[in-house]
């Protein structure tokens, strides 16, 4: 194995996210995924000469709406280049790019570490069109091609070098889909090709300045092969230096079958894509209202809320990052936490009994909306010690999603509420002390653990109504005689 504790590994990472626009960046062919092929095209995406393409504004407020949230630089004067390269599924024979005048520069994410809070730098984002795709494996002789996504809008987030381990970039993809999601500018499915990532890596030895040979590892489509084709070409090159081999420029692709990567051309530089302003695209300035206008409408942010929702609801950072996952949930919780204070049982009920359910049964969260007030109520008797927990979430919750009923009604009426009748409890505590003499006595020696069973038993015999809290306290009272 390569000597790793040698070298630095430097990354830099290019990611392409779809922009969930109805239409293309440059006509109004339809974007959405799933249709059959090549149906999604016009003489614009297929390019015919004397078409005339025209920007979508939306995919521009999205590119701008990601520069505010990662703190970038907004360019207000804008236009297009040609970048020419051939590539079988862009039919016109170049890409239209803002690759050499980003419209956001600078910026940054910021990654949670085992070490604390990393910032990765960014380098800029800039829109550009995609490609279409090309499949080979639909016959043994051809490949064919689908141009419904040739013309779709990307915006491509370009780090600086600056990452320096495989588990950091793994990190850092996630909240960039994380945050794309949040903004609501992409869907982030890396299975639909909607987020894709390229990987650029060197090594160096540790303490020199400057950068080694890199390679590019292309159309990474899961954060889980992302890392592994870094880990996998570190590995590489470092094996390369240490037997004295020149390293070469390339660009390589990811085998996800044995986790390698392989060759598939020699890298270009940024002139051997001619890049020159298209001719057929106007320059466009923005305002400074129209980008304050992007910026009110920018909700809050993870990272932010992360910082409120410490002080605010007392949550710990498990709970929070679980509710920060993605904005549905956090906005649901937001919205819980107008009807009830008990802010850690509604944030332990979401990420347990509601998450489940809404997964098995297919549901949103705004199905849930109009069942707060019950829902509300519910966490109220459980607090009270009305109900116990597993009664609450097996049998009422699901008599409330199902019917929308009042949980005290349906639990009344269910015989479902909880005894806290001293009496009552007393009467079952000596039932099952009677019937377990031998493990009365193993506590009485110092098997305290014991207590659980005891207070189990009491629940089995009194159908589940027996409050736990205070059966053990009388338990404890009863045993210590």
């Amino acid at each position: 194995m390569p000597n790793r504790t040698l070298y630095q590994a430097v990354i830099g990472l290019e990611i392409h996210a779809q922009l969930a626009t109805k239409s293309k960046l440059f006509c109004g062919d339809a974007t959405s995924f799933g249709a059959d092929p090549n149906t999604h095209v016009s003489p614009i995406t297929l390019g015919h000469p004397g078409t005339l393409p025209k920007t979508n504004a939306k995919a521009v407020e999205y590119a701008i709406k990601m520069g505010l949230a990662c703190g970038s630089t907004i360019a207000k004067e804008n236009y297009f280049a040609r970048k020419n390269y051939f590539y079988a599924d862009l039919p016109k024979g170049y890409q239209i790019s803002q690759h050499t005048t980003p419209i956001c520069e600078g910026g940054q994410v910021a990654i949670q570490t085992s070490e604390g809070e990393k910032p990765i730098q960014l380098n800029r984002i800039h829109l550009e069109e995609d490609a279409g795709k090309s499949i080979h494996d639909l016959s043994p002789t051809d490949s064919y091609i689908d141009l419904n996504r040739a013309g779709t809008p990307l915006i491509e987030i370009v780090t600086e070098p600056c990452i320096h381990s495989a588990e950091d970039a793994f990190l850092y993809v996630s909240e960039v889909r994380k945050l794309v999601r949040w903004l609501g500018i992409c869907d982030g499915n890396m299975e639909e090709g909607s987020l894709r990532c390229d990987a650029n890596i060197s090594v160096r030895l540790k303490g020199e300045e400057k950068l080694g040979t890199r390679v590019e590892v292309k159309n990474l489509n899961s954060i889980r092969n992302i890392k592994k084709a870094i880990e996998f070409e570190i590995d590489r090159l470092i094996g390369l230096v240490e037997k004295g081999e020149t390293i070469i420029q390339q660009t390589r692709s990811f085998d996800a079958s044995n986790d390698t990567t392989f060759s598939i051309r020699d890298k270009e530089d940024a002139n051997d894509y001619r890049y020159f302003p298209d001719p057929d695209l106007a320059p466009f300035v923005l305002t400074d209202s129209f980008i304050d206008s992007i910026q009110t409408t920018l909700p809050a942010l993870p990272n932010q809320l992360k910082k409120d929702w410490s002080q605010q609801f007392g949550l710990n950072a498990y709970d929070i990052d679980q509710l920060c996952e993605n904005k549905l949930e956090a906005d649901f919780y937001l919205l819980w936490t107008k009807h009830t204070t008990l802010y850690k049982a509604a944030a332990n009920w979401m990420i347990g009994p509601i998450r489940a359910y809404l997964n098995e049964e297919h549901k949103t969260y705004a199905d849930l909306i109009p069942l707060l007030p019950q829902l509300s109520e519910l966490l109220n008797m459980v607090d009270q010690h009305l109900l116990n927990f597993s009664v609450a979430a097996d049998k009422v919750f699901n008599a409330i999603v199902l019917n929308a009923v009042s949980p005290m009604e349906f639990a009344s009426s269910n015989q479902l509420l909880q005894n806290s009748n001293e009496d009552e409890l007393t009467n079952w505590i000596n039932i099952v002390l009677n019937n377990h003499p031998d493990k009365v006595e193993a506590y009485k020696k110092g098997k305290k653990g014991l207590i659980g069973l005891f207070v189990g038993e009491v629940k089995k015999i009194s159908k589940g109504k027996s409050d736990p809290q205070k059966t053990t306290q009388l338990l404890e009272a009863i045993l210590s005689k």
